[in-house]
């Protein structure tokens, strides 16, 4: 018998990467001889942090479609059709056995060509709000992985399996890492903890909001734990020398996401589909401040799926100057509330979905091979 051969395609934010990587590992967990190649978009920051965890990747020149600035989709269509033909080439090469797209620009093209080709596909759909392309997809697609329930609005109902949204390694019994982690970001044990997490390039109004409101965090007796993102770091940081916070402990990215969590009383956070995935998980009370700039709007209903179901609680961008600083320190010293939020968003969790997404894939290549 030959090796399992599986592509994985998508990419273009750690929303789409991470959830990647896990089933790419439960692959190699499942197939002592399984074959991974990754497809992403050139330029994105998969084609870096692809190989940094040990997995090769290809690379296509597709782009995406604007909405706003109609000139600049002059080269949307040459880009798509060179991609289909670089896609084409790649998967009748690499033979894979099934292809599984996780969202982003890439796998447009990639699943296309695989199903055209008669590859079993699986799509994994993080978001409450399907985009146009998994939509598109999604008609062809074997199987359809969900995170949310009622996805039957966006796809056909025989193929959906809610199996939630995969996990980055090592956010399990982070409740045993509560010592480590104060140690680690030097923190007073005594003293509430607030994190705050804008993405990995950080979070425009979520960083200007907290910035404001520096003169009552300095006096709230709450510690901020506060991931600024690669573009705000050096700014924010000239500011608190000017005026220190001994309260503030700023970082540009946290690598140890296991160690905040377990650190963090109350999250402050976008509304990413990845992020709300982990912080169901790990049982996190969290202020939820969804991005206005993405498509769809499919922050917003993300973060109102867990809002309605009081697992948290949700500030519009629009009003965060006025309220999110002060809305969160009067959280993090309500225990009531946030056991409550804890309890409501920990049944959300689905610990094993890069489990259940395995399974599927096994299935479809149970029925391929008759």
């Amino acid at each position: 018998m030959s090796n399992h051969r599986f592509i994985i395609s998508g990419g273009g934010t750690g929303g789409h990467i991470f959830p990647a990587l896990s089933i790419a590992e439960g692959l190699k967990q499942r197939f002592a001889d399984a074959e991974i190649l990754f497809v992403g978009a050139l330029g994105k920051m998969e084609m870096e942090k692809v190989p940094a965890a040990g997995f090769r990747i290809a690379g296509l020149p597709v782009a995406g479609f604007h909405r706003g600035e109609v000139w600049r989709n002059l080269l949307f269509l040459p880009k798509l059709i060179n991609s289909l033909w670089k896609a084409r080439s790649v998967v009748r090469n690499f033979k894979p056995d099934c292809v599984i797209g996780v969202g982003g620009y890439a796998s447009g093209p990639v699943l296309k060509v695989a199903t055209q080709m008669g590859i079993p596909t699986v799509l994994q759909e993080q978001n409450s709000y399907a985009g146009v392309t998994n939509k598109l997809l999604g008609k062809k697609a074997n199987k359809i992985c969900v995170a949310y329930p009622d996805m039957e609005r966006f796809f056909p109902k025989d193929k959906i399996v809610l199996t939630g949204n995969p996990i980055r390694k090592g956010l399990e019994g982070i409740e045993n890492k509560s010592v480590e982690s104060l140690e680690f970001f030097g923190l007073d044990s005594n003293k509430p903890v607030v994190l705050v997490i804008g993405g990995s390039l950080g979070a425009r109004s979520l960083n200007n909001a907290i910035r404001a409101k520096l003169e009552l965090i300095r006096t709230s007796g709450v510690q901020f734990l506060w991931q600024t993102g690669k573009i705000y770091y050096q700014d924010i940081m000239e500011a608190l020398a000017k005026e220190p916070a001994g309260n503030v402990c700023l970082l540009e990215f946290i690598q140890r996401m296991d160690l905040a969590f377990a650190a963090a009383d109350l999250v402050i956070s976008r509304a990413g589909a990845g992020t709300l995935s982990e912080l169901c998980v790990v049982g996190l009370p969290s202020i939820l401040v969804p991005s206005p700039n993405v498509a769809e709007d499919h922050q917003t209903a993300n973060a109102r799926a867990l809002a309605d179901r009081g697992a948290a609680v949700l500030i519009r961008d629009a009003e965060v100057n006025e309220k999110l600083v002060e809305e969160a320190l009067k959280l993090v010293n309500d225990r009531q509330r946030l056991t409550a939020l804890s309890q409501k968003i920990k049944e959300m969790g689905t610990p094993n979905a890069t489990k259940d997404i395995i399974e599927v894939i096994v299935s479809l290549l149970k029925d391929k091979n008759g």
